[in-house]
């Protein structure tokens, strides 16, 4: 099957600012190219996913405008194709429908914090407690913590920001579980909304690029159950400060 885009890579270090649909132009661009008629995947969904991982990858900041005639243009489909494709996305909590004014990515509340913990709390733990990490696995996590932490010492939240995406998809990814993969796909938009506030702060991603590494090294060690305890506060702890700076 064809891939969505020939641009489903790694986001860059700018992002457009949020509110208007014409600082979006370059994020088009890059993301949206148009559907091909090999894939025979069901079209909005395929819309759903080109629109979803610009969001995760940070590309369309919450606030933004989705500007319906430039994304049918550039995929190649119909308003109709997109406006299901935006049900699905408002379904995911990732945009909203403001009457008379169109579809825009949405802005986290401190319940959209809560939900997406909670969520995460289940998933995370269950795949630290269950899943086989063999080496290989292990490696590849600490491969995105060295990443992570090259990131850190440049200052480069954005990429920062991605690692810490990609760290907590191959926790998950290591149960081979396509609904579930499907589901943390979901819940990292989400968190990458949340995230979108942050963009500018450079600490705020260090304390995840260090619970990471951590993660990464007791479960290097088989220390199942000190893993999942660091990873229960870890999780706690960032909940708790995304509703401290939400409230602020």
């Amino acid at each position: 099957m064809s891939r969505l885009t020939p641009h489903d890579v790694a986001p860059t270090s700018s992002a457009a600012a949020p509110g208007t649909s014409a600082d979006l132009t370059d994020v088009w661009d890059q993301w949206l190219a148009p559907l091909e008629a090999a894939d025979h995947a069901y079209v909005p969904v395929r819309v759903a996913g080109v629109l979803r991982r610009a969001i995760s990858a940070g590309q369309i900041l919450p606030g933004s405008k989705l500007p319906e005639v430039k994304i049918t243009d550039r995929l190649g489909v119909s308003r109709h194709t997109l406006r299901s494709a935006f049900q699905m996305l408002a379904a995911d909590g990732l945009v909203d429908r403001q009457p008379n004014r169109g579809v825009f990515v949405h802005e986290p509340t401190g319940e959209d914090v809560r939900e997406i913990y909670r969520i995460r709390l289940i998933l995370e733990t269950g795949a630290v407690r269950t899943t086989v990490f063999p080496p290989e696995a292990v490696q590849q996590l600490k491969q995105i913590t060295r990443g992570a932490e090259r990131a850190r010492e440049a200052g480069d939240v954005p990429a920062m920001a991605q690692a810490n995406q990609a760290f907590h998809q191959r926790l998950v990814a290591q149960a081979r579980s396509p609904m579930l993969d499907e589901l943390m796909s979901k819940v990292l938009a989400r968190m990458r909304l949340v995230f979108a506030g942050r963009r500018g702060d450079p600490d705020f991603h260090s304390t995840y690029v260090a619970g990471n590494v951590k993660l990464a090294d007791l479960l290097s060690r088989d220390q199942r159950q000190e893993a999942e305890e660091h990873l229960v506060n870890y999780l706690l702890s960032a909940e708790r400060d995304l509703l401290r700076r939400l409230e602020n």
